[in-house]
């Protein structure tokens, strides 16, 4: 069993930063992949980034250029650096990883982008 816990979500006006973190309870070095979804009010699950054991980087359209997802291995962490926030960025933000036991997935952080 992984544990996740997320945190750096907030209130932010549009155009501000944030940083989300994931803190896995194990070692995320042999983890195959990690990834931040989001779920926006009213709206399904989607990707926004993920990063593979390998350092391969995958983002959604709508966030290239503005989010930046990276790992700590010696942390155990993964990040998402999230600038230029638009209002649409207004979401619950999960963090999942997948292993070679399963998925698991965090409890959620919410973001909210708002003047």
């Amino acid at each position: 069993q992984v544990q996740l816990v997320e945190s750096g979500g907030g209130l932010v006006q549009p155009g501000g930063s944030l940083r989300l973190s994931c803190a896995a309870s194990q070692n995320i070095f042999n983890f195959y992949a990690m990834g931040w979804y989001r779920q926006p009010p009213g709206k399904q699950r989607e990707l926004v980034a993920s990063i593979t054991s390998g350092g391969s980087t995958n983002y959604a359209d709508s966030v290239k250029d503005r989010f930046t997802i990276s790992r700590d291995n010696a942390k155990n962490t993964v990040y998402l650096q999230m600038n230029s926030l638009k209002p649409e960025d207004t979401a619950v933000y999960y963090c999942k990883v997948s292993t070679n036991r399963g998925l698991y997935w965090g409890q959620g952080t919410q973001v909210t982008v708002s003047s």
